[in-house]
């Protein structure tokens, strides 16, 4: 189980004939959390004429977009596709926009706010959550180059790591190759090395994706 979103806001704009877009994404978790930042844009700029806005939840599969005012189909929609072919989820991205007296018509419109939406995801952080548990090794010093050689193959995280009178290593393991990886520690060690897992979570892998 994996999906992606963002780490943090992001804001970007750009001009096109004399119109502003000012493009904004944040993560989210819930309709309330994504309808109280739609707010807070709609505050910030009280002067724009338009501010229009799509999110994506995991929770209850909710997606929402609006054109607010630009013709029907023109500007939420572009804005929702790009965040679906991004593959991205929990964000809300709301563009801003200052009409600037010159009309784009609707093809104009639908490529201007794809292009909003399409910079501003460029610009943020991309997380990749997978599905994963946490796994904390206890071993001693003569296999701990052994392990260290194998772990890259799995792709794990390596949280921390302390070196006393033991080693001991946390990791954030895929929750799919966590059993191959114990086989393969037990296999290496004769059962030598104890593992200790903790509660499944969600986890960002995008660095060692």
């Amino acid at each position: 189980m994996e999906y992606f979103t963002i780490a943090s806001p992001v804001k970007t704009s750009f001009t096109e004939k004399r119109s502003e877009f000012i493009g904004y994404l944040t993560p989210v978790s819930t309709n309330d959390e994504a309808v109280a930042f739609i707010q807070s844009v709609k505050a910030e700029h009280r002067k724009a004429k338009h501010h229009v806005y799509a999110y994506l939840l995991r929770d209850s599969n909710i997606t929402r977009y609006s054109d607010d005012g630009e013709p029907q189909g023109t500007a939420g929609v572009p804005v929702l596709e790009v965040l679906q072919k991004r593959s991205l989820t929990d964000l809300c991205c709301v563009v801003v926009r200052y009409f600037g007296g010159i009309l784009l018509g609707g093809g104009g419109l639908v490529r201007a706010y794809s292009h909003s939406a399409s910079i501003t995801c460029e610009a943020a952080q991309i997380r990749h959550m997978c599905g994963s548990v946490p796994l904390t090794l206890q071993t001693d010093y003569t296999l701990y180059g052994k392990i260290t050689n194998i772990l890259p193959k799995y792709g794990v995280i390596e949280k921390n790591s302390d070196f006393g009178t033991d080693v001991m290593l946390e990791l954030q393991v895929r929750e799919e190759v966590i059993a191959d990886l114990r086989a393969e520690l037990t296999e290496l060690s004769a059962g030598h090395i104890i593992m200790e897992e903790g509660t499944p979570e969600f986890a960002d892998f995008a660095s060692v994706s």
